[in-house]
């Protein structure tokens, strides 16, 4: 295929092949491919962890280490509109993760699940940075600080049916 290579059922895009090509040689590089494949597809799923091995030669079982040992990183494609909740030690301590209950119990969601329709998916994360709004929950690029769990509703509204 010009500019992609397949890889079962999986088109990598010229794009990260490039990316791909000037890191794989460099030490420690596995971390930017698998963050750059993510920035692309919003998670690395198998058949795109199979085609990393193949083309850095790295084996699949480290692929897997690392994606499975650092949170950020995901194996399931992500709702269209990702909610993330802040479980920094400020967003903690101030109700952080009410605020990941309360949201779970609005979309009727198990953890790493995503709603039916695809539309929403809530993950904790370590830190927003912006420790002075806490507790926080971002919706894509958007930041909601000083939440209490009755905000919750009218912001998962603002994504519904867009």
């Amino acid at each position: 295929m010009a500019g992609a290579e397949a890889a079962g059922n999986i088109t990598f895009p010229q794009e990260l092949l490039a990316f791909i090509n000037e890191w794989k040689v460099k030490p420690g590089s596995l971390i930017m491919i698998l963050h750059k494949t993510q920035e692309i597809y919003g998670f690395i799923s198998r058949s795109a962890a199979e085609q990393l091995s193949r083309l850095t030669g790295i084996p699949l079982a480290r692929i897997y280490g690392v994606v499975t040992f650092y949170h950020f990183f995901k194996t399931t494609k992500p709702g269209k509109h990702k909610i993330s909740v802040c479980l920094g030690t400020a967003c903690y301590l101030k109700g952080g993760q009410d605020l990941i209950d309360e949201t779970r119990s609005l979309l009727g969601l198990a953890p790493d699940a995503v709603t039916e329709d695809g539309q929403f998916s809530v993950d904790p994360v370590r830190c927003v940075g912006c420790c002075g709004l806490a507790p926080v929950l971002t919706v894509g690029n958007d930041t909601y600080g000083k939440l209490t769990k009755d905000m919750i509703p009218g912001i998962i509204a603002k994504y519904q049916n867009v």
